[in-house]
């Protein structure tokens, strides 16, 4: 699959679809906050390793590039994956494939839950949204759509961007391995862009140490990884 992602044919979805497709959204969160009450669940049904008890190896550095935050706000990628334990997840908002990006922000959402009482991770942890579809995911509906998917205000930073142009868009997604392609079918329900899930879990210094995909993107097991950095963070102090 290409990791290019294609223009669309200039039609400009109404308001009344973004809804529902936001309300599909936030049906998948409730799902999946539902099914993850418990410790295991049907997907993930074994326990979590302690933090600290095994060791994340550095895959490679995280790429910078060119962001529009969700306040119309220039900001570099970099910034959002340097000085905090970041977890970057790529989405489009338009998306309604269960296990593709509203599953990823529902875990995400989780994790910023979990995030409003523990110190730690509020203070040294960040979630980032990052949208591939520029042109449908403006700063003002990212604006939107993170009051919409975020429960807590309080918690751990958690921004949400997109690129600053088609050109920069390809450079980052290159750089990440993050395929995207236009479905066939632009009135396709589960949305007009098909990509696989990869959601980077990235070190203080901006390096990626994990990559989960749906099947690995349990919202225990990414806590325990953003645990165990900070662990190791502590002991090399230490020395």
């Amino acid at each position: 699959m290409s990791s290019q992602i294609f223009g669309r044919d200039g039609a400009r979805p109404s308001n009344r679809v973004w809804l529902v497709t936001l309300a599909i959204f936030c049906a998948g969160i409730k799902l999946t906050l539902a099914e993850n009450n418990s410790s295991r669940d049907s997907d993930y049904d074994y326990d979590p390793p302690a933090p600290g008890s095994y060791s994340l190896p550095v895959i490679k550095p995280a790429a910078d590039g060119a962001l529009l935050d969700s306040n119309n706000k220039s900001v570099s990628l970099r910034a959002l994956t340097r000085g905090r334990v970041t977890v970057l997840s790529f989405i489009y908002t338009r998306c309604a494939a269960p296990k593709a990006c509203p599953y990823a922000t529902g875990v995400l959402n989780q994790i910023h839950d979990l995030s409003v009482d523990d110190k730690a991770l509020t203070k040294s942890m960040r979630l980032v949204s990052l949208s591939f579809d520029p042109e449908y995911d403006t700063p003002q509906r990212l604006a939107a759509y993170s009051d919409n998917v975020r429960d807590q205000k309080s918690g751990c930073e958690w921004s949400f961007a997109t690129a600053k142009s088609r050109a920069e868009l390809e450079t980052i997604l290159a750089a990440y391995d993050q395929a995207v392609d236009k479905r066939q079918n632009p009135a396709d329900p589960q949305g007009p862009l098909y990509h696989t899930l990869r959601v980077f879990l990235i070190d203080r210094e901006g390096r990626i140490r994990n990559i989960y995909s749906s099947g690995t993107l349990d919202p225990r097991l990414v806590v325990a990884d953003v645990k165990t950095l900070l662990l190791e963070e502590a002991k090399l102090s230490k020395q």
